[in-house]
């Protein structure tokens, strides 16, 4: 052993160090006498040159008899000593596999040298050589060395079978026997001349590693195959860019971009496209630009994807018109827009609620024969859904289905959220067992919106049979889903349930957040503790946590219902200092808390102010305003606003409809309040108890007893009752106008119902005022 470190050091230091020694003790022609000398007899061995004098195939093997002592009872030496590697070959064509001489050579630690020496001596026979490869790797206590594959890979690429050649080296790569000091891309290089020279094993070597998600080692590679200028193809590049930037490595992604260039490679379309998508994302939107701009530069043509991207990216963030100006610029440069660049518009102007310009887009979409499909049709019905629009979401999800497009889970979920909402909690369990039925399971996100909506309807008995199902059936919960109960509990007074979720929260690692705190809030300021809710705040800033928007329009709803006017308005401030953004939530708070204290002029005010900040009203600050302005006789300005909803595609809710019907019959324009009515019925919103008052009473003010009374009748056979007063307002109106017989008819009637209890003798009591 002594004496073979000795021999191993001595050879060492007469032979060159560098990685690409190697490859120079192989000439290119394989039939060269230096082939015959190296794996012919044995008196080759003494050239300084040969395959035996390179320091890395020594260092191997001597590792190798590290591993496998001499412990073969046939004699392993002279077994190799008898059979050369020209008769190993040929005994292998002959179909000699099970030759004892064969078999014997591989209890010897030096068998794997002589793997090397028959592998390159099939290296002609690429067939054969990978059979030999796999048989010799099955032989007992026998492995490869990182040698033997690098020489395997080689003479399989030279012979075009690239799949197996892929394989072997994918395989190697997970084995990881590489020396200390040494990476496989040396090991590659310093066998490439085994068989005839070619560079496109290094590019397989690159996209297998990033095949494999070895990202950082790819990029390493890179720069050593920069150096040796055996470059990937772009194509492989590319992958390894879209790799880095899916794992949201985005300096990486642009460091290796700079290294492309610099090792001289051309980008394609391809390469681009994948930065802008990424930067576009992550809404890097400048320096997705200058991507773009750089790309047209070198006379590279954008295509669908490019403009897409830049498109999304614009609408994401709310850059409406810089995302319709790239649309134009698009059709404009001869790029026929498809199915994804409409969603992408039709998504970016739902989101900042403008729908009905996302029906222009929806509109020319179908004029160029473009079919709308699931993403679509879900983006549109989400729309609608959140803006409180039910009848449109319904109409599109039955036009879906007509079409023959299925609704996956965020359709369902999206409509199952919308009805939770509105607490029409059959619909809502009606979709999820449609969902079911339709094969799609459901996700945390939509039981959590289940669970929520029993919460905020107060059926907490149902809720927490829910939340033992979502146990029974392995759903992981979250953080949202325990805070749908605290806040249900807390709803319900059940303030020991709420912290016993608390408690099981903490014990689980959950640590309050925002959306908990949020919660708390809310659960004080619902019993008006503003005080508390303060304190909740002050906890959460030593917690290093600050208030976002939800959670200051908690607060500011609560100082309008306790008449906290200026502090509610202070907070809108306050926000605005600290950056807080102001959501459509937020101004539908503070409107509503102006509307409610009848200062309407400073919420039109904030109103006219939304466009400009890029909020779009909703149904919620129309209704605040067209009720508060219907209550101050400003009857015109509330028409016009009604109007404008219509205009916006817009469906008023009953609360609109109730507050114009009362503001016309005050003002006696009875013709008006009939016409909204009836438009109430065609759209299927059915009268209550505030719509039939409104209108009882208002028509009693005009003096249409008549149309008063029959709207008394209908609403008693709905089932719906009326107070005392109403009934009152009626009589005496019947008793102003001298119609004795029917105030008196109509007292019993009433008496009879039980609906009033003074007595019946002919003089109207006077109306309360």
């Amino acid at each position: 052993m002594l004496l073979f470190m000795r021999n191993f050091f001595h050879i060492g230091r007469r032979t060159s160090h560098r990685v690409s020694s190697f490859a120079s003790s192989f000439p290119e022609n394989p039939n060269s006498s230096f082939a015959a000398g190296v794996f012919g007899d044995s008196s080759s061995s003494k050239s300084d040159s040969s395959f035996i004098a390179c320091p890395l195939i020594w260092l191997t093997s001597f590792l190798s008899v590290i591993r496998f002592p001499f412990v073969s009872k046939a004699s392993p030496q002279s077994c190799l000593d008898d059979i050369s590697a020209e008769s190993f070959r040929n005994s292998l064509r002959q179909g000699g596999w099970d030759d004892p001489k064969m078999v014997s050579v591989f209890a010897s630690a030096l068998a794997p040298i002589w793997v090397c020496r028959v592998l390159v001596k099939l290296r002609e026979d690429p067939k054969l050589a990978l059979r030999f490869f796999k048989w010799a790797g099955s032989q007992i206590g026998f492995s490869h060395t990182s040698e033997s594959y690098c020489i395997m890979v080689h003479i399989l690429f030279c012979g075009m079978f690239y799949h197996d050649a892929r394989e072997i080296l994918k395989e190697l790569i997970l084995l990881d026997r590489l020396l200390p000091g040494y990476d496989l891309f040396d090991m590659l290089w310093s066998t490439r001349n085994v068989c005839r020279p070619g560079f496109g094993v290094f590019d397989t070597l690159f996209s297998i590693l990033v095949e494999l998600g070895m990202l950082e080692e790819a990029s390493q590679y890179f720069l050593k195959m920069k150096k040796f200028r055996v470059l990937p193809k772009v194509r492989s590049c590319n992958e390894l860019l879209h790799r880095l930037s899916k794992a949201g490595k985005g300096e990486s992604s642009i460091k290796f971009f700079k290294d492309m260039m610099g090792a001289g490679l051309l980008p394609s379309v391809f390469t681009y496209n994948i930065m802008i998508g990424y930067l576009s994302k992550e809404g890097d939107l400048k320096t997705a630009r200058n991507f773009f701009e750089e790309m047209k530069q070198m006379g590279l043509t954008p295509d669908n994807v490019t403009y897409n991207s830049l498109i999304d990216g614009h609408g994401k963030v709310g850059s409406l018109i810089e995302a319709t100006n790239i649309f134009e610029e698009m059709k404009g440069a001869g790029c026929v827009p498809d199915v994804i660049t409409y969603n992408s518009l039709i998504n970016c102007f739902c989101k900042f609620e403008r729908i009905p310009q996302a029906f222009v887009y929806l509109r020319e979409m179908r004029n160029k024969e473009l079919k709308p499909n699931v993403v679509t049709y879900t983006t549109l019905i989400d729309a609608f859904c959140k803006a409180g629009m039910m009848l449109e979401a319904i109409k599109f999800l039955v036009d879906m289905r007509r079409v023959g497009l299925l609704p996956n889970e965020f359709t369902y979920t999206s409509m199952i959220d919308a009805n939770c909402k509105i607490g029409n909690l059959n619909e809502a369990f009606a979709l999820a067992n449609d969902m079911l039925e339709a094969g799609i399971n459901l996700n945390i996100v939509t039981y959590t919106t289940l669970l929520d909506g029993l919460c905020e309807d107060g059926r907490m008995k149902e809720a927490e049979e829910l939340y033992r199902a979502m146990l029974k059936a392995g759903v992981a919960l979250n953080g949202k889903t325990y805070t749908s109960l605290v806040h249900g509990y807390l709803k319900a007074m059940m303030l020991e349930n709420a912290m016993d979720i608390v408690k099981e929260m903490n014990k689980k690692g959950y640590k309050p957040d925002l959306l908990l705190y949020g919660t708390k809030i809310w659960g004080l300021c619902k019993h008006n503790k503003i005080e508390e809710s303060e304190a909740i705040i002050r906890e959460m800033k030593d917690c290093g946590l600050t208030a976002n928007s939800h959670i200051y329009t908690t607060l500011m709803d609560a100082y309008f219902k306790v008449g906290k006017t200026s502090e509610a308005l202070n907070l809108l401030q306050e926000m605005q200092e600290l950056g807080i953004e102001e959501t459509i939530v937020t101004f539908g708070a503070l409107i509503d808390g102006l509307c409610k204290k009848g200062l309407m002029q400073q919420a039109v005010s904030y109103f006219d102010q939304l466009t400009s900040i890029g909020l779009q009203p909703n149904i919620m600050i129309y209704t605040a305003l067209i009720d508060g302005l219907c209550k101050t006789d400003c009857l015109e300005a509330a028409r016009k606003l009604f109007d404008e909803m219509l205009d916006k595609a817009m469906s008023p809710d009953k609360i609109i409809y109730t507050a114009l019907i009362d503001g016309y019959l005050k003002h006696k324009f009875p013709q008006e309040a009939l016409s909204l009515q009836t438009k109430m019925v065609e759209m299927g919103i059915e009268l209550d108890l505030f719509t039939y008052t409104s209108l009882i009473s208002g028509f009693s003010h005009c003096g249409l007893v008549q149309q008063a009374k029959s709207l008394l009748d209908e609403m008693l056979g709905k089932n719906i009752i009326p107070d005392e007063i109403l009934c009152i307002c009626l009589m005496k109106k019947y008793y102003e106008l001298g119609d004795i017989n029917e105030a008196q008819a109509l007292h019993k009637d009433m008496i009879k119902r039980g609906l009033i209890s003074w007595p019946s003798d002919g003089v109207a009591p006077s109306m309360p005022t």
